[in-house]
């Protein structure tokens, strides 16, 4: 380009030599979650969907237009041969949750397209993988073209540019909620084409919004779409149908999913049905496969449970905002792979719930973070302070109060999908905060218009009442309303997404590096408690020394092991080394 680009737009069509470090300011920050603009959007698309979302299922209309025979499809996901290095052992990586903050993004991709990856707890440098799986929520928090280019294309094309050398190594995703909120649309047309899309080096080969990808002969990774609706369709379920009838016998799977389908097990939640649905796929086919491994993303963080066949990891630190963990159970009582009450056990969580906990406390700044909608909150005060003190009655003032119960209370039940005594509780108080809140500048206003009557008209009344009441209130208000947020996350099991969404970390980062033999399989839970900040990365110097990236992260922002690594035998279970009775590897607490 002749001229410096002064947008986003132009910063997008500068070839990525051209880049400098002052054009990272054009890319996005951290989604504001409680943008009122976004709320509307994002309210309008959940309708849509939950409306519209099983009558125009898009999986349908793609697998009956896709003319690639299942056979064919096979083929193409057999990455035996591709994959193996020198000794034999496969190395793979899944990130999932990724395309909301750009910094956060673009640290996971950097880590993840090093040649060699120094680890805090490990002696020997891990070697880049082979394959890259993604876990669903490629992009946030809507899935526009542009969001994808800007949040998921450009971070992964600079983190490793395309060498334009073969054979690439080879992306599979799977669509989680966001994704889904276009139809799907934008989702096939970059991961699911017949000619294939470059992530940078990172090459898409996928036909469809699920797979079965073959890596060497004992193992293979399932990558299931539960859609919105959380279930499988019958194209979907006869395509694992065939994968698992010419699958050898014992062959294990990595069974991943867009949800932790287990953390609502007890409560037979459709997302752990379907889930439970793709492994009886594997079992009725009478071939002693195993499912060792179950992977998972969606919820913002680490964990790992332990069942009697299986390890549920959750690792959804690809970029995405923190999700805490105060939610996660200790214990999860349910059937899976024909185990009567399994008892998967909660081994490790990062961050642990004891630094969630002072997260609340350290980062909670709800009117600092979330000004826009504060400031409407912050508008209801001066409406309803307006007509409270332009009516002056009792009933009005009650009116208002049920008014304002009924809203949160609605909020509330929506959101914890809970119309229960405890959930009706605590909106009486939140909406008794904001209703005390507006009678206090109403019985101020009228003690200071007694002394300087002003009333002449309502306009005049309205535009008084507005100096003090939008820009103190909207301050008030997002203090009851972070207050609010903070306290039954932190002790009423409550709110839990939407408390660490208004702050907008993107701190403690994760993704899993994955080691792969024959008979077992050994995952690195890698985190990055910090993210550096766009203004200390700096161009990379040493690109033609076998560093690709075009900028590097300072040399002190180091990734660490969440856990010891954990070695898991094909046939489900932990080596018998790394079987540690009484206390969790990590403490959760």
């Amino acid at each position: 380009m002749d001229q410096e680009p002064s947008s986003l737009q132009d910063v997008m069509r500068l070839k990525l030599t051209e880049l400098r470090v002052e054009h990272l300011r054009f890319f996005p920050d951290m989604t504001s979650w409680f943008s009122p603009t976004l709320l509307s959007k994002l309210l309008l698309n959940v309708i849509v969907s939950e409306t519209f979302g099983k009558y125009a299922d898009r999986r349908l209309t793609h697998a009956a237009l896709d003319k690639q025979t299942l056979e064919a499809s096979r083929a193409e996901t057999n990455l035996t041969g591709q994959l193996a290095a020198k000794n034999g052992e496969v190395w793979i990586d899944f990130v999932a949750d990724l395309g909301d903050g750009f910094d956060s993004t673009y640290a996971m991709a950097y880590l993840l397209a090093q040649p060699e990856l120094g680890v805090q707890g490990l002696t020997d440098k891990l070697p880049r993988s082979a394959a890259l799986f993604m876990g669903g929520d490629q992009v946030y928090p809507t899935a526009s073209l542009e969001a994808y280019q800007t949040k998921c294309l450009k971070p992964y094309s600079m983190a490793w540019p395309n060498t334009h050398e073969k054979p690439h190594p080879p992306i599979f995703a799977i669509p989680g909620n966001h994704d889904w909120y276009d139809g799907l649309s934008v989702f096939l047309a970059l991961f699911c084409r017949p000619k294939r899309t470059h992530f940078g080096n990172w090459e898409a080969r996928q036909r469809r919004s699920y797979f079965s990808a073959q890596l060497n002969d004992n193992w293979w990774v399932w990558g299931i779409d539960i859609a919105l609706v959380r279930n499988m369709d019958q194209p979907q379920a006869d395509y694992f149908i065939d994968a698992a009838e010419h699958m050898p016998n014992g062959a294990s799977i990595i069974l991943c999913s867009a949800e932790p389908g287990w953390y609502v097990a007890e409560s037979e939640g459709e997302s752990f049905k379907t889930l439970d649905y793709a492994a009886v796929i594997a079992q009725q086919a009478r071939k002693d496969l195993h499912i060792p491994l179950v992977l998972s993303g969606d919820s913002h963080h680490y964990a790992r449970y332990t069942g009697a066949k299986s390890q549920f990891i959750t690792s959804g630190g690809g970029g995405a905002f923190l999700h805490g963990t105060l939610e996660l159970k200790p214990t999860i009582r349910t059937d899976w792979l024909k185990e009567k009450d399994d008892t998967l056990t909660l081994q490790s969580a990062y961050p642990t719930q004891h630094r969630s906990r002072e997260l609340l406390d350290e980062r909670m700044s709800f009117f600092k973070m979330n000004s826009e909608f504060s400031y409407l909150l912050g508008s209801t005060y001066l409406l309803f302070s307006f007509v409270l003190t332009t009516l002056y009655r009792w009933d009005v003032g009650l009116i208002i109060f049920v008014v304002l119960a009924g809203t949160f209370w609605g909020y509330s039940a929506y959101q914890e999908k809970k119309f229960n005594w405890p959930t009706f509780r605590y909106s009486l108080y939140h909406g008794a905060a904001h209703f005390l809140a507006i009678w206090l500048f109403s019985a101020v206003a009228l003690w200071l218009w007694s002394y300087h009557p002003i009333y002449t008209h309502w306009l005049v009344w309205l535009s008084v009442l507005a100096i003090p009441i939008v820009p103190v209130g909207a301050r008030i208000a997002g203090c009851i309303f972070g207050q609010y947020l903070k306290l039954t996350c932190k002790y009423y099991d409550r709110n839990h997404n939407d408390a660490f969404s208004s702050m907008r970390l993107n701190s403690y980062k994760n993704f899993l590096r994955i080691k792969i033999t024959h008979d077992e399989i050994t995952v690195y839970p890698i985190g990055l408690d910090t993210v550096p900040r766009r203004e200390q990365w700096t161009l990379n110097a040493s690109r033609d020394t076998g560093r690709p990236s075009i900028f590097a992260l300072p040399v002190e922002f180091k990734p660490h092991l969440i856990e010891p690594p954990i070695r898991i035998k094909a046939t489900g279970g932990l080596t018998a080394s790394e079987i540690k009775p009484g206390a969790p590897a990590a403490s959760p607490h």
